[in-house]
């Protein structure tokens, strides 16, 4: 508990040791948090296809597919907004009760959701019903995920050895790419051979081995030590009973950078695994399995990319990697989507994997630069809430937005077969300016390779807690 004592003690200074980590506890943990990273982006990647593919005809009555696709795109955007209600009050957990605890009960909300979706009956079957009670259970899966992955990146970085961090708190991040790369090749096994997968039971099966992941994992979180700097807090009784609350009073430009970062990342993120997906699909007319396809690449891609760029920042720093990450993105933006408009799927699939190769390495980075950027008693919530709200208004809102504008550009040009089509112009505008909100934001965040994370200021702070 906080108390006017325990402030004025000195910034940084250890007052207990803390639990041993031993090679064995680190590897543990490694995989614990990969596993449960790669849970919530197994479910979040088939929901990306299953709203691109299915989820309109299936549930939600309409007989226009443009209508479809919005109220589908509609229910994964809820996905991202509830997950900062998640964020906030598992990660006010996450720094009152500790991380281990928190990662556990994360995973079960969001892992039981997910397979509760391929329980579900259709609105042919169940009328209204059916929408809502996707919409209940995405809803629960947004709750879980919202605090899962800033878990994950907070529970390795302090449990990593600080000249490793980078290496390790990537690690999560890269079950992330194993976990999308799983999703697209259950969903590619399932629907092998079929034309009309919305005429298919088998869309359930990828939803409803999610309970697989699930008992390894939480098997596996059981077992873990708790971190060496919640301990600590604990045992100097320094931990914050109301986090949120020291968090805005103490942490805002800090919560303002996670958001400036995130921007092009998660925003990039999202439009190409679920809106360039959809794009090939119903406007260019692609075949359905190019979307497992194009996940697979990107994937696979992921599974190298992330683990060498968290290497890189322990070597050349954090900030500079990211900025670099999103130079490349930004002069990126245009030639994939003109690539993307021309309809060759092979080419698209390979050039999907290509355009989210920054994203990777963006991603990587901040498996230890959002940690590091907050100190130690609010650590927890400062993750999840800057990752989260930032994610609604980055990754969440863009699918949707997405759609809408390639409905009004299909609209505009004669609502034709392919009268979308011309909306790649659009869509990279909206990649770019994402980009360059985090780019400008890269030149306003401290280096915080090597910092002391049982510091109880934020890095860059110069005054007190």
């Amino acid at each position: 508990m906080s108390s006017a004592k325990n402030l004025a003690m000195p910034i940084g200074e250890p007052i207990f040791t803390g639990p041993v980590i031993t090679n064995q506890d680190l590897y543990r943990a490694a995989w614990a948090a990969s596993l449960g990273s790669a849970l919530e982006y197994y479910d979040f990647a088939l929901y990306n296809l299953a709203s691109a593919l299915i989820f309109g005809p299936l549930f939600f009555s309409s007989h226009d597919p443009t209508v479809g696709l919005i109220a589908s795109f509609g229910t994964y955007f809820l996905g991202f907004a509830i997950r900062p209600v998640g964020g906030v009050v598992f990660g006010i957990l996450g720094d009152r009760l500790g991380r281990k605890l928190v990662l556990t009960l994360t995973i079960l909300l969001m892992g039981s959701a997910s397979t509760l979706i391929g329980a579900l009956p259709t609105f042919a079957t169940a009328g209204i019903w059916a929408p809502i009670l996707l919409v209940a259970l995405r809803l629960l899966q947004g709750l879980g995920a919202g605090a899962e992955q800033a878990g994950a990146a907070v529970l390795m970085t302090e449990y990593a050895p600080r000249d490793r961090r980078g290496w390790f708190a990537a690690l999560p991040f890269m079950g992330i790419q194993g976990g999308i790369v799983a999703a697209a090749l259950v969903y590619y096994a399932a629907l092998l051979g079929i034309g009309d997968v919305t005429q298919s039971g088998l869309w359930r099966v990828p939803f409803l081995l999610s309970v697989v992941i699930i008992g390894v994992a939480i098997w596996m979180r059981l077992k873990l030590k708790e971190s060496p700097t919640f301990a600590k807090l604990e045992a100097s009784h320094q931990v914050d009973t109301h986090p949120l609350a020291h968090l805005l009073g103490h942490s805002r430009r800090t919560v303002l950078l996670v958001f400036g970062l995130r921007m092009a990342e998660n925003g990039s993120s999202s439009i190409y695994q679920a809106l360039a997906i959809s794009y090939l699909v119903t406007v260019i007319g692609l075949n359905g399995q190019i979307g497992t396809i194009s996940l697979v690449l990107a994937g696979l891609s992921g599974v190298v990319i992330v683990p060498l760029v968290g290497l890189l920042t322990d070597r050349v720093g954090r900030v500079v990697v990211y900025r670099w990450c999103a130079i490349v993105q930004l002069l990126m933006a245009y030639p994939i989507w003109w690539v993307l408009s021309q309809g060759n799927a092979t080419v698209s699939a390979i050039t999907i994997a290509v355009a989210l190769f920054t994203s990777w390495g963006m991603f990587a980075t901040q498996g230890a630069l959002l940690p590091e950027l907050f100190g130690a008693r609010h650590r927890y919530i400062g993750v999840a809430f800057g990752r989260e709200i930032s994610a609604v208004f980055a990754g969440g809102i863009a699918p949707l937005v997405g759609s809408l504008i390639i409905a009004w550009t299909a609209s505009h040009y004669g609502g034709g077969p392919g009268a979308g089509r011309p909306a790649w112009i659009p869509l990279a505008t909206y990649v770019a300016v994402l980009t360059l909100i985090s780019l400008v934001t890269t030149f306003y965040t401290p280096e915080t390779r090597g910092r002391d994370l049982d510091d109880l200021r934020d890095a860059g702070q110069t005054a007190g807690v």
